[in-house]
């Protein structure tokens, strides 16, 4: 495979979706979400600003439930699409999270349970871990600019260190109040009624978890599925006062510190699951069957007779590629230009969630010329 980059004799097509970064158009207009179909942008300015803060979050969940279909000649940019998903997703679990925590907070002032009132703090600061995603999509919808040429889809990897540290808060204080029960255990009242609010915990959590989880993989946020993972851990923790409940019943309140320091080890796993993810993404990390994938597609083209470098990286939820093509150095600039944009146009229909891609084309041969001769004291890799 070739490392060869621009001599400056060769042209250089760089076509990021249709728009440049100065706002103006490009000609080809390539916009597509998974693969399929192409966006016309028509008339969501104002829908765009409307949707801004938290509050725009919560008007939003009525929407989010109700049926709603596209035509062909309102169909959104698939990065506001997306980004609206994403905001559907934080206002529906805001709300289920808000009213599992609700119904916790009355069984917790007739009980007087010290677990469930933990449980239900903790409940109402998992539903404000949608804070920091919904500034972090309505931040990203923003257009890029030329300080910020890439736009601001790197908000959503912000979020995802703020939830990675909500989850290690959530496994400290799971681990403390553990910790503290053993050395003084708490009596408790209505004892079928904190194992109810458990139950309703654990269900109110796992839903929103798998909601988050399937949407976060489907538009590419690691964000969102980090905090699909969050949820699912405080469904565990729900269901260590369900099984401390249930231990107390039967006489042996010990169980309940004992299962909390169990649960505190899964979420600690949990940890370390979604700090990964939102690692990779920091160190734009992919995954290696993508760049296999994109080198197939470009193999394919008419006119590259081989492919040099295929670098990508996530920003936000859309993939962006940097591809390097090896044409007949007699090829003209306009049938290099030609191959070039043929090679972007099936990497974004054939690669999902690609958003951009920018292809440079390179001579190949005469035999023993060196086209980036000048370039070799430059190169550090």
């Amino acid at each position: 495979m070739s490392d060869q980059r621009d001599s400056g004799t060769t042209p250089h097509h760089a076509h990021p979706g249709g728009t440049s970064p100065d706002g103006k158009g490009h000609g080809h207009g390539h916009e597509h979400e998974n693969g399929h179909g192409h966006g016309h942008g028509h008339g969501h300015e104002g829908e765009q600003g409307s949707r801004r803060g938290l509050m725009a979050v919560l008007g939003r969940v009525v929407h989010a439930v109700a049926p709603h279909s596209h035509d062909s000649a309102d169909k959104t940019d698939a990065a506001l699409e997306s980004s609206s998903r994403g905001m559907r997703v934080l206002a529906v679990s805001f709300a289920v999270l808000m009213v599992t925590a609700a119904v916790q907070a009355v069984i917790v002032l007739a009980s007087g349970s010290v677990a469930l009132l933990g449980d239900t703090l903790h409940n109402f600061a998992d539903a404000l871990t949608a804070v920091p995603l919904a500034i972090a999509f309505s931040v990203g919808r923003r257009a890029a600019t030329r300080r910020f040429t890439y736009g601001y889809g790197r908000a959503e990897d912000l979020a995802g260190i703020v939830i990675v540290l909500l989850i290690a808060a959530s496994a400290a204080l799971a681990g403390y109040e553990a910790v503290m029960r053993l050395i003084d255990p708490q009596d408790m009242r209505a004892v079928w009624w904190v194992a109810a609010a458990g139950v309703v915990g654990f269900l109110g959590n796992e839903w929103v978890a798998r909601y988050r989880i399937k949407v976060g993989k489907e538009i590419g946020s690691a964000a969102l599925v980090a905090d699909g993972l969050h949820a699912r851990t405080d469904g565990f923790t729900s269901l260590a006062v369900l099984l401390g409940a249930g231990g107390a019943g039967l006489g042996f309140p010990i169980a309940d510190p004992i299962v909390g320091l169990l649960i505190t080890g899964a979420i600690c796993f949990v940890l370390r699951d979604a700090a990964r993810e939102i690692y990779h993404r920091l160190m734009d990390a992919v995954d290696p069957a993508l760049v296999d994938a994109a080198e197939r597609v470009i193999a394919t083209v008419d006119g590259v007779q081989e492919v040099g470098s295929v670098r990508l990286r996530w920003i936000g939820h859309a993939l962006h590629a940097e591809v390097e093509i090896l044409v007949d150095h007699d090829m003209s600039v306009v049938d290099a230009h030609a191959v070039a944009v043929e090679a972007e146009h099936r990497l974004i229909h054939e690669l999902p969630r690609l958003r951009a891609a920018t292809v440079h084309t390179d001579p190949h041969g005469p035999a023993g010329a060196d086209h980036h001769a000048t370039l070799a004291t430059h190169r550090t890799t």
